[in-house]
């Protein structure tokens, strides 16, 4: 039914050898706003099914849920706490031009659509710099002990 719904508004292309075409549908709605709107009313609730239906199978102290845009939707109301992940613009543009073969200002089209990096960071209760200078695991390992810590008292 998902992939039927997709298909119906982003066309035959959205799919290629039974597989999202990432690159069709994000040309579409990373400059279409109303369709960005469409996909993401589309998905969601499937992926929000999905994901409540996973962490009931789990049996760790706590889940991360990872989310491109989790102040700019309903994502957060149901979390206990924010890890936000910090680069510096240069880095994150370098890696989504490497990781999905598209150019700066297709990047930049997408970061236009997130919240500001700074304003997001405020919100997070704790922060991971992913600068390639500072050591990323250390602090994953600090941020664990630290949630562990809260959710034991």
């Amino acid at each position: 039914a998902l992939k039927a719904l997709v298909v119906q508004h982003f066309g035959e292309a959205s799919y290629k050898n039974g597989e999202l075409n990432r690159k069709h549908i994000a040309d579409i709605v990373f400059n279409n706003k109303e369709k960005l709107d469409l996909l993401n009313s589309i998905t969601h609730p499937a992926t929000i099914e999905d994901a409540n239906e996973w962490i009931k199978q789990q049996t760790a102290p706590y889940i991360i849920k990872e989310a491109a845009l989790l102040f700019e939707t309903d994502a957060a109301k149901h979390l206990d706490y924010f890890i936000g992940v910090s680069a510096p613009l240069a880095i994150r543009l370098k890696r989504v031009i490497e990781r999905d073969k598209i150019t700066e200002s297709e990047v930049m089209k997408r970061i236009s659509r997130q919240m500001d990096e700074v304003e997001k960071m405020k919100r997070c209760d704790f922060i991971i710099t992913n600068n390639e200078e500072e050591m990323v695991i250390p602090q994953v390992l600090s941020t664990h002990e630290k949630i562990l810590s809260r959710i034991k008292k």
